[in-house]
């Protein structure tokens, strides 16, 4: 039978405004903190009550050959497997995660909460919408169009994890485990990305990846008054600015860590003048910035480019320091701060964070104290071409529904899964797609996910694994 995509775009508005759009609201309720914020995940229950939320709503959509279950491993954080029997021949892996990263409820604008859903079409706000509640639902809601219209689809598993927002650390062991059951994959779809506009289909092809750790600097065993230490006692901050302009140029921004640079290639520079015809200015204009700030990049091409494959240094959190309501005069005793690296698709994680821990452990300023502890470390991905058969019904169902062509972009965020499957399946296709967009604001205050947008691509990727029972 062949695909009607406009009743598959009119099926895909139902499902999502009579039971997805609710359950998701619920979901963006449980705080869910993923581990790496929140160690006592297990006590408080709400990594599993995702599950459950998730597991409940499975159970009222009618999808024949359904079936799911929770996988645990020791302490880990668990695991869902959701399993839907093919209709036709191939094998399609999910992937989406359920953990959330933390919020301050004061930096949301008037009437947003990050854990109440607020709907102010087109977007659904409140933490964990775009970041990546949605995904589940999408993908087997995809499955769900295709067995209504009685199109043959291949046998899908997907994957839900509650660890990713911690760099998927707990992933790996499960992934072992479960090798038998995930078979032999055709393709390993990802909703966790999205593109510089609302208007076309992205697919990601490149993702950089993180490495992080606490930088943590002592100079005394108790605070001194500033009176009398200065000058004498070196300063824990002093010295981490030290050290941090060993790793990177203040001037410039510019990472000193050789293993962190890749050769950026004529076709990478090419395509960033390809993207930037398109996108314009619209990147640097989705950034909340204050009116004056200025963009690191001399140019728009320049600025794709150092977002996606150019290493970058972020400060994310420090220990150590009062609130400025709160100092004293005092020579505070240490300064820890959490640095967060993200690194080209093609740097080894591993040799990053050690030449890391090196460099800033080597010859402490004024024989302080000084120690990096590793927390995370994750590659980068670049993805393989996908096959004609599914390029070419991407191609047909974008401009059937969108009026525009599918298009191709890199992201600077990282999904620890990607790289991990692409080293467990490296014959598999991947589509890494997904609703982020501009303003979305993952991870930040007002994160929030495009309504229409999620409709349209949940159509879109049922057409695309509709062609992979059909792919020669």
């Amino acid at each position: 039978m062949k695909l009607d995509l406009g009743t598959l775009m009119q099926r895909s508005d139902e499902i999502w405004e009579e039971s997805i759009l609710p359950s998701l609201s619920e979901l963006i309720g449980i705080k869910a903190l993923s581990p790496l914020f929140e160690p006592n995940w297990s006590q408080i229950g709400e990594l599993d009550a995702t599950i459950h939320l998730f597991r409940d709503w499975l159970a009222e959509q009618k999808i024949a050959g359904l079936s799911h279950e929770v996988h645990r491993i020791g302490d880990l954080s668990p695991v869902l497997i959701v399993t839907i029997e093919g209709t036709g021949p191939g094998e399609v892996i999910f992937y989406s995660h359920l953990d959330k990263q933390p919020s301050t409820p004061e930096l949301w604008s008037e009437g947003l909460h990050p854990l109440k859903a607020v709907r102010r079409d087109p977007w659904l706000y409140g933490r964990g919408s775009v970041d990546d509640g949605y995904g589940g639902y999408l993908c087997a809601t995809s499955i769900r169009l295709l067995q209504e219209a009685k199109i043959p689809h291949p046998r899908c598993i997907m994957i839900i994890e509650t660890c990713e927002e911690s760099g998927s650390f707990d992933l790996p062991p499960y992934l072992h485990e479960l090798t038998d059951h995930l078979g032999n994959p055709d393709m390993i779809v990802v909703m966790d990305s999205g593109g510089p506009d609302y208007d076309h289909v992205w697919m990601t092809e490149a993702l950089r990846g993180l490495v992080s750790g606490t930088l943590s600097v002592k100079v005394s065993h108790e605070g001194i008054h500033s009176g009398n230490s200065g000058g004498s006692v070196p300063s824990s901050f002093r010295i981490q600015r030290i050290l941090l302009d060993r790793v990177e140029d203040s001037t410039t921004g510019r990472i000193l860590i050789p293993e962190m640079h890749v050769d950026i290639s004529e076709e990478v520079r090419q395509k960033a003048e390809s993207l930037k015809e398109i996108v314009g200015d619209s990147i640097w204009k989705q950034f909340p910035t204050v009116d004056n700030l200025r963009q690191v990049s001399e140019s728009t091409e320049d600025m794709i480019i150092s977002m996606n494959w150019e290493p970058t240094l972020s400060i994310i959190g420090a220990d150590g320091i009062p609130s400025v309501q709160d100092a004293g005069n005092v020579l505070r005793t240490n300064t820890d701060l959490k640095l967060s690296f993200r690194i080209p698709p093609g740097v080894d994680s591993q040799t990053a964070i050690s030449a890391v821990k090196s460099i800033l452990e080597e010859n402490p300023p004024y024989g302080s104290e000084v120690s990096f502890t590793p927390d995370s470390a994750a590659d980068g991905f670049r993805a393989p071409p996908l096959s004609e058969t599914i390029s070419d019904a991407i191609h047909d169902a974008s401009n059937q529904l969108t009026g525009l062509p599918p298009l191709a972009i890199w992201t600077g965020g990282t999904i620890p899964f990607m790289a991990m499957m692409q080293a467990k399946y490296p014959e598999a296709m991947f589509l890494c797609t997904g609703s982020s967009g501009p303003g979305n604001n993952a991870h930040g205050p007002d994160e929030k996910l495009h309504i229409p947008s999620s409709k349209r691509l949940t159509a879109v990727l049922s057409a695309t694994i509709a062609a992979i029972s059909t792919n020669p």
